[in-house]
């Protein structure tokens, strides 16, 4: 089992909720932590996970969790409500960098992602996320790559690319249609004039007949 399967199945399983995304990160600003604050465990690998609840009306949340060295088990330190993220910023929109921001309404977090990779799939996580669990006061990502949000774009990508086919192949049936309609048309044109030029025929030889 790796370790972000791990880490849903021992932090949020329990509580109802579905992990969508992690990225281990470590801060570019070191705090200043009482060694009493850390219960004196030393090192520590440090992710920033997103998850969401299983019940209705699903809610999004992002939380640290830790895993101290020498321990096999995670533990669950801050957590902040999606509604509560204000602003992710991507840091250097020109370049691949695992460094980013996130601005809470009561909290500032810089970090160092472990790779740029794993940056670029938790903001795409995360953005799908917003977009899809917030319906108003949607956090705002600055300096962001446009790649950084692709997976959001990819969506639209592919729900514009079935709108158009539905709309190529209704035009297509609309054009069959009319050709068709058209064809009636010109079959029951040629019928009448057939039935037309029938009875005609049959009053002309009546017309012999009696002469």
């Amino acid at each position: 089992m790796n370790v972000k399967s791990a880490i849903s199945k021992e932090i949020f399983a329990p509580h109802d909720e579905r992990m969508l995304g992690a990225v281990q990160v470590k801060r570019r600003t070191k705090k200043k932590i009482p060694f009493l604050a850390t219960g004196g465990q030393g090192e520590y690998l440090t992710y920033i996970c997103l998850s969401v609840t299983n019940k209705k009306p699903a809610q999004a949340s992002i939380t640290k969790v830790k895993q101290f060295e020498g321990s096999t088990s995670f533990v669950r330190r801050t957590q902040w409500m999606l509604e509560q993220l204000r602003q992710v910023n991507g840091i250097d929109p020109n370049r691949d960098s695992p460094e980013f921001d996130l601005l809470f309404e009561n909290a500032f977090d810089q970090w160092v992602a472990n790779t740029a990779s794993e940056k670029c799939t938790f903001f795409q996580v995360l953005h799908n996320t917003c977009q899809r669990y917030l319906t108003d006061k949607k956090p705002e990502f600055i300096n962001c790559q446009s790649k950084l949000m692709g997976g959001n774009s990819i969506l639209h990508s592919a729900a514009d690319s079935v709108t158009s086919a539905v709309q190529k192949a209704s035009q297509a049936l609309n054009e069959r249609g009319e050709r068709l309609g058209r064809a009636e048309e010109k079959t029951e044109e040629l019928k009448n004039s057939a039935q037309q030029f029938a009875e005609t025929a049959h009053k002309v030889r009546f017309w012999q007949d009696k002469t």
